[in-house]
């Protein structure tokens, strides 16, 4: 037969394809995977439905059905990730996310999801389609440097990704040509803080290798850009691979994508999108383009495949105490103490010597704040180091200041609790070594805090046999509740994370543990109680067990209370969060704490009046709000007076205010994000489970027996599926269930699952006429292509209409649901005159599918109808 253009045509590994073009002894022919030349001898011709109709040609209807639900499988896998390998339950708006990346090529996104929402999974399902047809060969996510081993951790957990943590003993200078660590590694995750250090030549060997096809960058907004100080050093290395040309997509993941000023936001969008936004030009002209950028989700308006909201806002109480008698005599003496510091501080100008009095005074504020037990300790050491050391508080203080701009919250604390060893030498007053002492001994005499029993009398009450979730900034009010908890519950209820694994002072002894050991511990019932710093306040997932959070301290930015939440109340919580934290009225903390939930009230109040889910707006404000406001807020109001009012509001006139909060509702405006009531209908409502009839009967057609067992299949391997490193030649419970522990996982990406599919989309079936059980009318499949083929990987889908007295069109997922359920039986010859009327009833269809197109809002630029194939049912 000879080939012309517009045939249909098979190619044995490039699968099927319609030739566009003939030349002499080759053919240009557009396949699934692109535009193709290649020779003719090595394609065959393909009989359309059409044509097999028109001739009254039938094909085996169990390879027709087979072939169909391929395809149906390989393009919703494509299109939406939905049968990745996940091994936990994926959610509407995570799958929209996933259809949104994939729909361009290549992918430039800023997904800027509200804490909780599952980044992670969300960046599974992305890569997964795109690793697995190798659309993505050279993969680098850039992470924080406690979050690298985690990424690692649960790509290979949800979906079976290995990737390759960087180690930088292995990038070395004196590496051969052709094989440095680079160019070995294809698939890698770096920390940022590690990457963006230049060391050796560490930059020079990164911009020598052969490019990335996608970089995924996590908490992106350490990629900053400051108009006046310039950028950091993670947003230079950046900058420099996008001058090299060495990114091809870029994702970047953050929940606060705008950090206060317009200037350092549109250098981040400039870094994804060069050719919509300018750094320098006004932001107003460039709203209209975020949209095409921005993907911004809240916990307010995602819902599962039912429409019914996941989340529930928590429910956010306090508890006031009052101290002892001790306790109060000690406070007041410590701010007095700390106003004295300040003044003296006052009086040394803007010098470094000034600015470290104030940072030390701060720290010992902090402290104070947290407990007697944090502070005492830093006392303690302040005055053994006060007897004639020399001072480096000028290289300290930078070292806290660099800390603090890092974003390393843990490290700076750890610095905090350590102020009375790192400025031993730096007087705070004239008088200090007295006063230290009269310090010493007042502390010495609160032998019980008032705040510890409270949480005590918390636990024994209200939240009786609950497992409780604790947060504290310092790990010596870390090991206080810790010992108190120990002594009244026992050893074994509870558990701790810090930034070193270490908890010492707890009943005379020190305690180790890891931080991923104390996390399962927690997660699995194991321990009752978890208390942490910082160090969980991001990257960790502590739902499981726990819906409950108590707040030891209060960190002097809202921002951290909101984060610390998010441990819990995030994807997973089948329970609303409840939140208590502690206050004494007495104290200058509390009132500026009233004051700013006050003034956080005024910004919802604000928001609510022009948008229908204000809540999810709280934390880009917080984010947009540089943490020196609330620290100023917090460390400047003891000397105050009466003057209180007036300077709180002038101090944090930054917070919340109108250009801020007009920025944010643009921000959200012009972003796109999920909506159910507009996307229902399209988001797929298939799952694992619904590849089992098609796998089943795979097995049955390459003559195999199968023992099933609820989601469980065990079989012997077909021998044309053999043959590639990674398939067994038996499966003992081949799980079909994300919810399955201990088992294989099968999805799309699964080797034997790829070479079922694989084998029966080559089926060249498309005509089945047969007594269909579960069918009573003619069933038409279509296709539909994108013409325009500038990116890898076609985009397509495949639509149906079941005739009847109602005809219906189906969408992919619903046709996929619908031959799953059918069954063949005999197949025999076509009643007189029905293969005809099926062709001219197909001609008819077309036409109709051709005027429907705009309903299907399939984005095609030029979008292709191909009939693919006909099932319908014997007449007698």
């Amino acid at each position: 037969m000879t080939l012309q253009s517009g045939d249909q045509v098979a190619h044995r590994t490039l699968g099927v394809g319609r030739i566009m073009m003939l030349a002499e002894g080759t053919a240009v022919v557009r396949f699934d995977s692109g535009i193709q030349e290649v020779l003719l001898a090595e394609l065959s011709a393909q009989t359309t439905v059409l044509q097999a109709l028109r001739t009254g040609q039938q094909h085996a209807p169990q390879q027709a059905q087979q072939r169909i639900q391929a395809e149906l499988i390989s393009s919703l896998n494509d299109t939406w990730g939905v049968f990745s390998r996940s091994r936990i339950a994926l959610l509407p708006h995570q799958l929209w996310v996933c259809k949104q990346v994939l729909d361009s090529w290549p992918p430039r996104w800023l997904i800027a999801d509200d804490v909780g929402l599952g980044k992670t999974v969300e960046a599974g399902l992305i890569l997964w389609p795109l690793l697995s047809r190798r659309q993505v060969v050279r993969l680098l996510v850039i992470a924080p440097a406690s979050l690298t081993g985690q990424w690692q951790h649960r790509m290979k957990k949800m979906f079976d990704l290995n990737l390759t943590v960087y180690d930088p003993s292995q990038d070395r200078e004196d590496a051969r040509e052709g094989t440095t660590y680079w160019d070995i590694h294809n698939q890698v995750i770096a920390s940022l803080q590690t990457l963006r250090d230049n060391h050796k030549g560490r930059h020079e060997r990164l911009l020598a290798a052969d490019a990335w096809d996608l970089i995924l960058v996590d908490e992106a907004h350490h990629l900053n850009v400051d108009e006046a100080t310039g950028a950091t050093l993670g947003f230079e290395l950046m900058a420099k691979l996008q001058d090299a040309d060495k990114i091809g997509g870029l994702l970047l993941f953050t929940a606060t994508p705008h950090r206060g000023k317009d200037y350092g936001f549109l250098s981040l969008l400039e870094l994804l999108r060069p050719d919509l936004f300018k750094a320098n030009e006004e932001m107003a002209s460039q709203l209209e383009h975020l949209s095409k950028v921005v993907i911004r989700n809240n916990k307010q308006t995602v819902t599962d495949l039912h429409g019914q909201r996941l989340f529930q806002a928590p429910v956010v109480t306090s508890e006031e105490y009052t101290y002892s008698p001790e306790e109060a005599t000690f406070y007041e003496r410590l701010t007095d103490f700390i106003t004295t510091g300040q003044a003296y501080a006052a009086s040394l100008g803007n010098t470094a010597n000034s600015q470290a009095v104030m940072l030390v005074l701060i720290a010992l504020q902090k402290l104070a704040s947290s407990s007697v037990a944090a502070i005492r300790r830093a006392l303690r050491s302040r005055a053994a180091r006060l007897k004639g050391e020399i001072s480096r508080a000028d290289a300290q203080t930078r070292e806290l200041t660099a800390l603090q701009e890092a974003g390393d919250i843990e490290g700076a604390n750890a610095l905090e609790e350590l102020v009375g060893f790192w400025s031993g030498g730096l007087q705070l007053m004239t008088d200090e070594k007295e006063r230290l002492e009269e310090l010493l001994e007042l502390a010495d005499q609160v032998v019980e805090e008032t705040k510890i029993r409270a949480i005590m009398t918390a636990l024994n009450g209200r939240f009786a046999d609950r497992s409780v979730l604790f947060f504290t900034e310092y790990k010596a009010t870390q090991s206080l509740l810790l010992e108190a908890l120990t002594q009244t519950y026992g050893e074994q209820s509870v558990t701790f994370i810090n930034g070193d694994d270490r908890a010492d002072d707890v009943l005379g002894a020190s305690l180790h543990t890891t931080r991923d050991r104390a996390a399962t511990e927690f997660n699995e019932g194991k321990r009752r109680f978890l208390v942490s710093t910082e160090a969980a306040g991001e990257g960790i997932d502590l739902q499981q067990s726990c819906h409950t959070l108590i707040h030891v301290d209060l960190p002097w930015n809202p921002m951290r209370l909101h984060q610390r939440v998010g441990r819990l109340n995030r994807y997973g919580q089948t329970r609303q969060v409840e939140v208590l934290s502690f206050r004494n009225p007495g104290t200058v903390e509390a009132r500026i704490w009233d004051k700013l939930n006050t003034k956080i009230d005024s910004i919802m109040k604000a928001f609510a009046h022009v948008m229908h889910e204000p809540e999810d707006l709280l934390q880009l404000v917080l984010g947009m709000t540089s943490p020196q406001v609330f620290q100023n807020a917090f460390s400047g109001a003891a000397r105050q007076g009466n003057n209180l009012d007036e300077w709180f509001d002038r101090t944090t006139s930054q917070f919340g205010g109108r250009d801020v909060l007009n920025t944010v509702q643009e921000l959200i405006g012009h972003s796109t994000s999920f909506d159910y009531q507009q996307v229902s209908d399209v988001i797929p409502r298939v799952d694992l489970p619904d590849l089992i009839p098609f796998f089943r009967q795979a097995l049955r057609l390459n003559q195999r027996l199968v023992d099933e067992q609820d989601d469980l299949l065990s079989f012997k391997t077909p021998e044309a599926w053999l043959g590639e490193v990674g398939i067994l030649r038996n499966y003992r419970e081949l799980g079909f269930n994300r919810a399955l522990k201990g088992k294989d996982v099968a999805g799309v990406g699964h080797k034997v699952v790829d070479r079922a599919v694989a084998q029966a989309r080559k089926y060249p079936a498309n005509v089945a006429v047969a007594e269909w059980a579960g069918l009573s009318a003619p069933l038409y499949v279509f296709r539909i292509a994108d013409r325009v083929t500038n990116t890898p990987g076609a985009r397509r889908t495949l639509v149906g209409r079941l005739m009847g007295e109602q005809p219906t069109w189906l969408r992919d997922w619903e046709l996929l649901q619908l031959l799953n359920g059918l069954k063949a039986g005999a197949d025999g010859v076509p009643a007189p005159g029905l293969m005809t009327a099926l062709a001219d009833m197909l001609e008819d269809e077309t036409r109709a599918l051709e005027a429907k197109l705009p309903e299907l809002n399939l984005d095609y630029a030029a979008p292709l109808i191909e009939p693919y194939a006909v099932f319908a049912p014997q007449l007698k």
